[in-house]
């Protein structure tokens, strides 16, 4: 397998191509094999879809929230979110109908009931969505699964990107991937950030980097290839005016066959950084995608919505008195409205005393324990 090679510095030359479904398959399963099979066509290695368990993702109250949006398919946002989940049976036959026509099959793990999922599927890797890379538990387990990972990093600062590795290696978990991201949809070229695929690859030397993009076109995506990325991930769309909010920015069959082509007939060898902007004829969008202004990585602006609408919080796992000391079964991480303490601060809070009581799924904040 084309990824494992990778991983293991055994290949040099290969650039492993992902084609996101995510859920732009509509709810439809037709429309799901079709886009397995275009994106066969088109020369993709792999298809990944995005799994979800939704109580172990989501609040209760997330999902009873009312969902009035021109890209919904339910009144309220759990309706919406049910309709496009493929259940494990669906997901069996998917993956092997991608046997049969010879294409990888994998999705993101978006909670622990998910990962397990996963897992026992037999997957060839296990993506880690930026939604999920500062879900430490969620970390810990799957490098303890000891199954391949391809893990995001949109929506997260350096000091996240190097609490990954820390994880990883605590594991002793070595086939791992990380892929510079920006969540954001779609990503304007001043906020690709491309120089920072450079900056992971001096300070991890022995990692594969990769890139998931979400901007406009394949220009930038193929200045990520040049730059270093081995991985590449793109959403994938039979067409782009269709209902959701992905489709936008995700790539047609005609472009990825585009991209592709391209990324083959590249010369790695004979390509150096500063001759990049030149070799591509990207005008002004790919100047500035290659541009950082040099910025370390951080949480951007422009990613603000996303964290806000499906960055993770700590919550409570199960009813909890006031004074009770919060150990690790007792925090549960989950997209919660209202949001509590961002995910990365699962471990600063073990053992602290609550304030307050808080019923199953209420969010923690800083308020509601006594430091």
């Amino acid at each position: 397998m084309l990824l494992l090679d990778i991983l293991d510095k055994k290949r040099t030359d290969g650039i492993y191509i992902i084609a996101e479904i995510g859920q732009n398959h509509q709810g439809s399963m037709d429309v799901a094999i079709k886009m397995i099979y275009e994106a066969k066509q088109a020369g993709c290695h792999c298809v990944k879809f995005q799994k979800s368990n939704l109580p172990s993702k989501f609040t209760r109250s997330a999902l009873e929230r009312d969902y009035k949006s021109k890209h919904s398919w339910g009144s309220t946002y759990g309706e919406h979110k049910e309709f496009l989940e493929f259940s494990y049976e669906q997901y069996r036959i998917l993956q092997a109908y991608s046997q049969e026509i010879s294409i990888d099959f994998t999705a993101s793990a978006m909670d622990m009931h998910s990962l397990e999922f996963l897992a026992e599927l037999k997957v060839p890797f296990i993506k880690i969505g930026s939604g999920d890379a500062n879900n430490f538990p969620l970390l810990e387990k799957a490098a303890n699964l000891g199954i391949p990972l391809v893990i995001s990093t949109g929506m997260q600062s350096m000091l996240t990107v190097s609490k990954i590795v820390d994880i990883m290696d605590q594991a002793n978990h070595k086939k791992y991937a990380l892929m510079h991201c920006v969540s954001s949809y779609p990503t304007a070229p001043k906020d690709c950030n491309l120089q920072w695929i450079s900056i992971l690859k001096q300070r991890y030397p022995h990692l594969i980097i990769g890139y998931s993009g979400h901007e406009l076109g394949i220009t930038i995506t193929k200045a990520a290839v040049l730059l270093g990325a081995k991985i590449i991930e793109r959403h994938f769309t039979l067409d782009k005016s269709q209902k959701g909010s992905d489709h936008r920015c995700s790539l047609e069959p005609n472009e990825f066959r585009s991209l592709i082509r391209s990324i083959e007939n590249f010369r790695f060898d004979t390509v150096k950084p500063e001759d990049i902007l030149g070799l591509l004829d990207g005008g002004r969008d790919l100047e500035e995608a290659l541009d950082n202004n040099g910025r370390e990585k951080c949480i951007l602006d422009c990613e603000l919505p996303c964290r806000s609408k499906l960055g993770k919080s700590l919550v409570a796992a199960r009813s909890l008195k006031k004074g009770h000391r919060l150990q690790r079964a007792d925090i549960a991480i989950k997209v919660s409205e209202p949001s509590g303490l961002s995910a990365e601060n699962f471990f600063d809070i073990i053992d602290k005393e609550l304030a307050i009581g808080l019923n199953e799924d209420e969010p923690i904040t800083g308020a509601s324990m006594i430091i």
